[in-house]
């Protein structure tokens, strides 16, 4: 788990340094069995959450820039939310990749939750109905998605402020390269919604 970390946040380091900790470290201990730690440049963080004014363009530019050379959707390693994996499998389809995520996420519940008759049937046709019905149409009749680094888990939790430069920090991220994280009002003035016509209801 504290491997993928570092890989996860040296993979945004490297592409966007001045919203991330640069990542300098991870091991285990050698007294103590199961016992890990990740190291990263200190910062001083404030207690604010970044500022809806400039962080959804700091967002935007994450993701051009980390899918300015990438022709496949995923993510090769499997990255941690806490302690449940998350595992994308790298695809050129958005969907294929995205399918296959949300497969190994249910398994994850199932693992924990047991399987209930109602949560099989959800997955069958959530899977079978609903994700090609939504994500189909930004990858047929000549529209193209191009894969962009996200964060992958970005809520308030994850977020905060660097006390000195006043910039945005992100940390705690599960990336991957996908369709970019468009659902905020504030960020689509920088990174467009995909065009999509969809004619079925779901």
């Amino acid at each position: 788990m504290v491997s993928a970390e570092f890989e996860a946040m040296t993979t945004l380091y490297q592409v966007m340094p001045e919203i991330v900790a640069e990542p300098l470290a991870w091991g285990g201990y050698e007294m103590e069995n199961d016992t890990w730690f990740y190291i990263c440049r200190f910062h001083e963080l404030s207690e604010d959450i970044p500022d809806v004014s400039d962080f959804p363009a700091l967002l935007a530019e994450l993701h051009k820039r980390g899918g300015a050379n990438e022709t496949e959707f995923g993510f090769p390693i499997t990255t941690y939310g806490g302690r449940n994996r998350r595992t994308f499998p790298v695809s050129k389809s958005w969907e294929e990749t995205f399918s296959k995520g949300l497969h190994n996420t249910f398994d994850i519940e199932e693992e924990t939750q047991g399987k209930p008759e109602e949560m099989t049937s959800l997955r069958k046709e959530f899977v079978a109905k609903i994700v090609p019905r939504l994500l189909r149409p930004l990858e047929t009749e000549g529209r193209k998605l191009t894969p962009a680094l996200v964060h992958g888990d970005i809520w308030d939790g994850n977020a905060s402020v660097d006390v000195q430069t006043g910039l945005p920090l992100i940390f705690d991220a599960t990336p991957m390269y996908a369709h970019n994280e468009s659902y905020i009002d504030e960020y689509v003035k920088h990174y467009p919604i995909s065009a999509q016509q969809i004619s079925s209801r779901v």
